[in-house]
């Protein structure tokens, strides 16, 4: 080869200055490039290979690479075998979506082929060593102190990828021990989605340094949400130069914030992948829900939607584990038939005990063995113990002509008290209930039209507190179990937050539990508001709803609520019960793109009553009848009874008045025993609600009830 490059190889304005910032390095990609840049200044081989220290055959080597491929050819070519460096963050991902039965070194290095010794360094590091997640480290630089390590902040702009952690101490959670703790389908969608916003915004030209909205905007609303932790923001990417960084750094320091560097060990999309694994092991509640935000995020910058940048702050934290009480949430467990008479199982068979004597009202304890299935030794022992403790009591003695005389027992109404708010649109509404469903005080007023969500979680809280100054302590405040907030949905019923309701965009995203434990010491139950209606029609129609029901609502919306094998059916994400969909589906209203339309049949309250058409205004009004909307609620009613096959449909809610419940009422009950596929095999009965027009607030404290006295084989904390 001749000592100066072949034609057509000398670098140009654009690739030399590549080369100058590749020599510019301490890697081999530095050497090649200055191979490349001396032999363009006329040096021959054996001159370049004395300068650099290098032998002859290597700068023959890289100048025929770069001669024949151009600057691609000074890149390192993928070889077989097993890689020189490992990236930690796949394998802490790795580790994280594996069952704890296939999270060894060796199981790990073959899956991800690498050497299983790779795979044993990076849990060291990161401290995820042995079967399970105690005390996990995220080695950035400077290090971090050991403490509980929340993600709270994603920005991503064409200058910085900057990922904030919060710390706060807390009690070290315990993994599993059978299924992976994170959800890896989210997790790869959030991958795939980073993946493709960053190389968008490595390609778009840098934005200005007064960018009002960026990452110093970022971190400072980022503090705003999370005035009370520690946080860290990591620097996953820094294009601007070294007086931007140091501005950024001043300006972290006077928020508060610390500044780290990312591991060498990891990439930009593998960090993230880890620190979302991480956070989704170690707080579980809601990791899905925000993992797939996320990735919604950054497929909408990658995608061309949001045009500037990426920013992602998450809600405010829950309370400390250690100071937060225990909120009850209703299972998704089956309801028993009968008790077991075990030792072990003695929370249950209360229950189970309280379950039928609540059902019953007044119950002898010979037909509570009966019924529950339990020994009589079983059945006086615990209806001895909820005597004492004053949530039975015990009536008069029935006299018979056989056998000793017989003492019913009943529950004891005011043992027992729970808070129910029903956020509406258009009104609030509170009351305090006793075990009996009844309400002992309730109050109600329309919403504030201050658009700051503050505001509106400020009235809930006041409006609750009010209501229960009205009862007076003395009467409820011994035996109170806490409060249920029903909210239109969709709702994270886990981490108690109210997502994007059609109708009420002022809470959108809005963490409701966390709000108002600050307000309340006392367990706070967030639920759906067509579900807790369900859960009040179970509760208080007793043995007249002890069955398989579908509760349909009619409120601002109309929403289905599903009692089924004994319990209520909640879904995966406790959001079952999207009736107006089903309506919209089922009559073939869709939108331009395909999306099942919100029906204005779903809208009771712009309904035109009977008695009222005949009024001239009314014959102007384009709006429909009650008829018309009946008809269609009850297409979409049939579709439910087809679907799961129960015999009962209760209708309530607010706006199923007296004027227009016969209506609605024939309706219903037409479509549901005229249509049906299985019409020959059962009579489907469709009746009022026994719950007043407070229904969904005294479902929303029933859901206490529920949850607390329910038998259930799996109770959830």
């Amino acid at each position: 080869m001749p000592d100066l490059p072949s034609a057509g190889a000398a670098p140009g304005a654009d690739v030399h200055a590549v080369l100058r910032r590749w020599a510019a390095g301490q890697d081999q990609q530095a050497l090649r490039a200055s191979i490349v840049l001396l032999a363009a200044e006329g040096l021959r081989n054996a001159d370049i290979a004395r300068q650099l220290g290098v032998s002859r055959q290597t700068v023959t080597t890289w100048r025929q690479r770069y001669a024949t491929e151009g600057v691609d050819g000074l890149l390192d070519r993928a070889r077989t075998g097993r890689p020189t460096t490992v990236d930690e963050g796949e394998i802490v991902a790795s580790i994280l979506t594996s069952t704890p039965d296939g999270r060894t070194s060796r199981q790990l290095a073959r899956r991800l082929g690498c050497s299983h010794s790779a795979v044993a360094e990076a849990r060291r590091r990161w401290n995820l060593s042995g079967g399970r997640l105690s005390a996990p480290q995220v080695p950035v630089s400077p290090a971090l102190e050991s403490s509980d390590l929340w993600l709270v902040g994603l920005h991503l702009d064409p200058e910085y990828t900057v990922l904030v952690l919060a710390s706060r101490p807390a009690a070290v959670p315990v993994l599993p021990p059978h299924d992976p703790v994170v959800d890896a389908y989210a997790l790869a969608a959030v991958s795939d989605a980073m993946t493709a916003a960053a190389r968008v915004a490595t390609h778009k030209p840098a934005t200005s340094t007064s960018d009002p909205e960026g990452t110093p905007f970022f971190l400072d609303a980022v503090r705003r949400t999370h005035p009370q932790q520690g946080l860290h923001a990591i620097v996953l990417r820094a294009r601007p130069t070294a007086v931007h960084k140091i501005d950024l750094a001043q300006h972290c320091d006077r928020l508060g914030i610390s500044v780290h560097e990312r591991p060498e060990r990891t990439s930009e999309v593998s960090f993230v992948r880890a620190v979302l694994a991480l956070d989704a092991a170690r707080h579980p509640e809601s990791s899905t829900r925000l993992l797939l935000d996320l990735a919604s995020a950054l497929a909408r910058y990658a995608g061309g939607v949001a045009h500037a940048r990426v920013r992602w702050i998450r809600e405010p934290l829950p309370a400390p584990s250690d100071t937060r009480p225990m909120s009850p949430v209703p299972g998704s467990g089956p309801a028993a038939g009968g008790g077991a008479n075990q030792i072990d199982l003695g929370s249950f068979n209360e229950c189970v005990v309280i379950e039928t004597v609540r059902l019953a009202g007044t119950i002898t304890r010979g037909e509570l063995a009966e019924r529950t299935r339990l020994t009589q030794q079983s059945v006086s022992r615990i209806t001895r113990s909820l005597i004492q403790r004053g949530l039975l009591v015990e009536q008069r003695r029935r006299h018979s002509a056989v056998g000793k005389p017989s003492s019913p027992v009943r529950l004891r109404d005011d043992a027992a008290h729970a808070l129910g708010i029903h956020i509406d649109p258009n009104v609030l509404t509170a009351v305090l209930v006793d075990l009996s469903g009844r309400i002992v005080a309730r109050r109600a007023e329309p919403i504030t039209s201050d658009p700051r969500p503050g505001a509106v979680v400020t009235q809930i809280a006041d409006l609750g507190e009010s209501v229960l100054e009205q009862a007076g302590r003395g009467r409820w405040e011994e035996g109170f179990l806490g409060i249920g907030v029903a909210a239109p949905g969709p709702v994270d019923t886990v981490s108690g937050t109210v997502l994007d309701p059609p109708l009420m965009s002022v809470l959108r995203d809005v963490p409701l539990r966390t709000l108002l434990e600050r307000r309340f010491s006392c367990p706070i139950v967030i639920e759906k508001d067509c579900s807790a209606a369900a859960v009040g029609e179970r509760w208080i129609g007793r043995d007249s709803r002890a069955c398989d029901f579908v509760y349909l609502y009619l409120g601002t919306g109309v929403g289905s609520g599903l009692f089924l094998n004994g319990d209520l059916y909640r879904g995966l994400t406790a959001n079952a019960g999207e009736f107006g969909q089903l309506c919209a589906v089922t009559l073939g209203r869709f939108d331009t793109s395909g999306r099942p339309k919100i029906l204005q049949e779903c809208n009771p309250g712009s309904y035109v009553a009977p008695d009222r058409l005949s009024h001239p205004a009314a014959q102007r009004n384009t709006r429909l009848t009650v008829q018309q909307a009946a008809k269609a609620i009850g297409s979409g009613v049939l579709s439910v009874i087809d679907l799961l096959d129960v015999g009962l449909v209760v209708v309530g809610g607010p706006f199923f008045t007296e004027e227009v419940a016969d209506v609605y009422l024939t309706e219903i009950e037409h479509a549901v025993n005229a249509f049906p596929t299985a019409r020959r095999l059962r009579r489907v009965r469709v009746e009022r609600s026994v719950n007043s027009s407070e229904a969904v607030a005294v479902g929303a404290a029933s859901t206490i009830f529920h949850s607390t006295f329910t038998p259930r084989l799996r109770r959830i904390p």
